[in-house]
């Protein structure tokens, strides 16, 4: 039986009008057979595929979901903003409140820019920091995923050396290696990226450690660079400010997406009052950019972020699930790596290199009803609770004995 019949007819349609059918990160087209590409609508923690298959969503719209789909408080602060505009000739009074907001939020920021997307957030960071001291060279650790600009994309199909020309790459974690490409820069060196913990695809995730952090803000210092913290992943979702603030270590920028509309189109760049003068200086823009309803939507999540459990929340049910399925791997002789933290979770199954094992588990979770991926980092929102963590447990069993047959 087919379960994505409505889905396959609409493929072949789009195959006629849009190139390769779809594109970017959210297409199917590399993970196994069994995936829908298209949803009919969401609800709390719940999907539904154009087939009308509900599942429990471990993507959350790759991390955009926070608090839930459709949450009542961040709807109707957007829906009250569009009965009175949205883009306009020029922002709302939202757009300053929200900046406050940030401001007040975030230990480092002193000031804030909005815009569309991570890659949006993330360039806009590259610019200041050239701009900063007139410097070129960017550091970034390899394979570490910071957008899909030119500069920075995973796949270089359409791009020239001349786009990462002042580029110098050096392993994660590694302080010698952070050293050396500082070295490397010959006092030309604009800014460093960091990702606040490494979450790359088909990779085991871990946290960096606390020398390597101090490292990287002591380098920048030495050599009057900047340290930008990639938080379009992570913000909001592991801490309530930047990660790595819990280990003393604070940016100079830090990059914000996804999350911080709970699902609505913007993205941000916060900034202290060392980078103020040239964050004034470079520019940078979009026509909705300073759409006013993402940032009523925004101003509702970060209500709801400071007032509300829904971190500890999220962290507790992220936590049982990661519990149940690793009981249930042991039970069933797999060897299964959770790693990252349990609220963005990577799940790899060792000895699995095409992700073969791995590909057959996901798909038959979703044939129970709970949609997870079998090579990306996955997130939990605060809309998760323990009966829906109950109903993937099942699904997740139901698969673990599906794919032991393959054996």
């Amino acid at each position: 039986m087919n379960m994505l019949k409505k889905n396959d007819a609409i493929f072949e349609r789009a195959k006629l009008v849009i190139p390769g059918g779809i594109y970017g990160h959210q297409s199917v087209k590399q993970l196994p057979k069994g995936y829908p590409q298209y949803f009919a609508k969401a609800d709390g923690a719940y999907t539904w595929d154009v087939d009308g298959n509900r599942y429990v969503d471990y993507m959350c719209g790759f991390g955009t979901n926070l608090l839930g789909y459709r949450n009542p408080e961040v709807e109707s602060a957007a829906l009250a903003q569009l009965m009175l505009g949205d883009t306009v000739s020029g922002p709302s009074e939202l757009m300053v409140t929200l900046a406050e907001q940030f401001v007040s939020m975030i230990t480092h920021a002193d000031w804030a820019m909005f815009c569309k997307n991570g890659s949006d957030a993330t360039s806009i960071a590259l610019v200041a920091a050239r701009a900063y001291r007139n410097k070129k060279k960017i550091l970034l650790a390899t394979g570490a995923y910071h957008g899909a600009a030119p500069w920075n994309t995973p796949v270089l199909k359409g791009v020239t050396p001349e786009d990462r020309a002042n580029i110098i790459y050096f392993e994660y974690n590694n302080v010698e290696s952070l050293t050396e490409a500082f070295k490397a820069a010959e006092g030309d060196i604009a800014g460093l990226y960091a990702t606040p913990f490494r979450h790359e695809v088909f990779e085991d995730a871990y946290f960096p450690s606390e020398d390597y952090a101090k490292a990287a803000r002591r380098l920048c210092d030495e050599h009057d660079a900047l340290l930008i913290v990639d938080e379009v992943r992570t913000g909001l979702r592991l801490s309530r400010d930047c990660v790595w603030s819990a280990m003393g270590v604070q940016p100079d920028l830090s990059t914000w997406g996804k999350a911080i509309g709970n699902g609505h189109c913007i993205s941000a760049v916060l900034g202290s009052d060392k980078v103020r003068q040239a964050a004034e200086e470079i520019f940078v823009t979009g026509s909705y950019w300073y759409s006013s309803v993402p940032m009523a939507a925004a101003l509702a999540t970060l209500k709801q972020v400071q007032s509300s459990q829904y971190l500890e929340h999220t962290i507790a049910v992220a936590q049982h699930l990661r519990d149940g399925i690793a009981k249930q791997a042991l039970a069933y002789d797999f060897e299964l790596k959770q790693t990252g933290p349990a609220v963005m979770p990577q799940m790899l199954f060792a000895n699995d290199p095409d992700v073969k094992t791995g590909g057959a588990w996901t798909v038959a979770m979703l044939k129970h009803g709970a949609y997870l991926h079998p090579y990306h980092n996955m997130f939990l929102s605060a809309a998760h609770t323990f009966a829906d963590i109950e109903l993937t447990l099942q699904a997740s069993e139901a698969a673990f004995i599906e794919i032991s047959k393959l054996r």
